[in-house]
């Protein structure tokens, strides 16, 4: 089809806690909706597998399991999540770790409050991905009491699968965003680049960098997100699992990669790294940007107009 035959579409919506939204061009309106109604329908099939907050989730009945230090069985997808968790935990020296979500009992957001340090201390007793048993498809928890969260990944498998949706239904220029983490199909259909702004992490509604790109994806990680300020002392949601405390070096990372699935991942690793995750970035051959804490600024993204060809 000539893309002059094409129309814009954009289509708005919420899920994972977050504003998201499709924009995609293609022959009709009936055609787009069609396609995105499926990529959203399969976004909410995600979040309502892999939802903490909903009881009859799996990875609910995961965490019922955990509770009681038993095993279960998982599916072909659930199984993949967990292989990638645990390259995750190893290419990280065990700073991303899906098992530490349980310390968020003792950071409450919510309260300017700082947590005990005996709370946290008994906490990370429960925390260590090395600490469970995997031998795919059986998951094991030989300590009672661990939980798994998901939150570092799911949003970003759930923008890589709409994506593979779209291509397979022919969609040749669009993208899918969820939250800010997104993924490009193809270029415009005139041939050019997506704009893709990044936000600064200490002025809202800013940019800190505008990107060119005709494929690929974006993911941000942040002390911004969900935080609280104590004594002039920012206290970020993003916690390393080894001191049960948050990172405090960085302010913002921005990765581009070919899958958001892996700049998310590794946008939390770099954060996690602190003061050397610019470095690890680098070591991985990941475009990034990042900003600290004092405004600095850096990385292979703010020095270029990079363009993704």
């Amino acid at each position: 089809m000539n893309a002059i035959d094409l129309k814009y579409f954009r289509f708005n919506f919420k899920a994972m806690g977050t504003p998201c939204e499709i924009q995609l061009f293609a022959k009709s309106h009936s055609q787009a909706k069609q396609i995105a109604d499926r990529a959203i329908a399969d976004v909410r099939r995600l979040e309502a597998r892999y939802s903490r907050y909903q009881s009859d989730s799996l990875l609910s009945e995961i965490n019922r399991v955990a509770a009681s230090g038993g095993e279960i069985s998982v599916d072909e997808e659930a199984a993949g999540l967990l292989n990638y968790a645990a390259t995750c935990y190893k290419q990280s020296d065990g700073l991303f770790d899906i098992s530490s979500g349980i310390l968020r009992r003792a950071w409450r957001f919510d309260r300017a409050q700082l947590p005990d340090q005996q709370q946290i201390e008994s906490l990370l007793e429960q925390v260590g991905w090395h600490k469970l048993r995997w031998q795919p498809p059986i998951l094991g928890f030989p300590i009672a009491g661990m939980e798994l969260d998901f939150g570092g990944i799911i949003k970003e498998y759930a923008v890589d699968r709409a994506a593979e949706l779209f291509r397979g239904a022919g969609i040749l220029h669009g993208l899918v965003n969820l939250g800010g983490d997104l993924k490009l199909i193809g270029p415009r259909p005139d041939g050019q680049a997506w704009r893709v702004g990044i936000h600064h992490p200490r002025q809202e509604g800013a940019m800190i960098k505008t990107l060119s790109l005709h494929r690929g994806a974006v993911a941000s990680s942040g002390d911004y997100q969900r935080c609280m300020v104590i004594n002039g002392q920012r206290y970020s949601h993003v916690l390393n699992p080894k001191t049960g405390w948050p990172v405090k070096h960085l302010a913002s990372v921005s990765v581009v990669g070919d899958f958001c699935v892996v700049a998310g991942s590794a946008s939390t690793i770099a954060m996690l790294k602190e003061d050397q995750g610019p470095a690890w970035l680098k070591a991985m051959g990941l475009p990034h940007l990042w900003v600290d804490i004092n405004g600095n600024s850096g990385g292979s993204l703010y020095s270029a107009d990079f363009m993704q060809n």
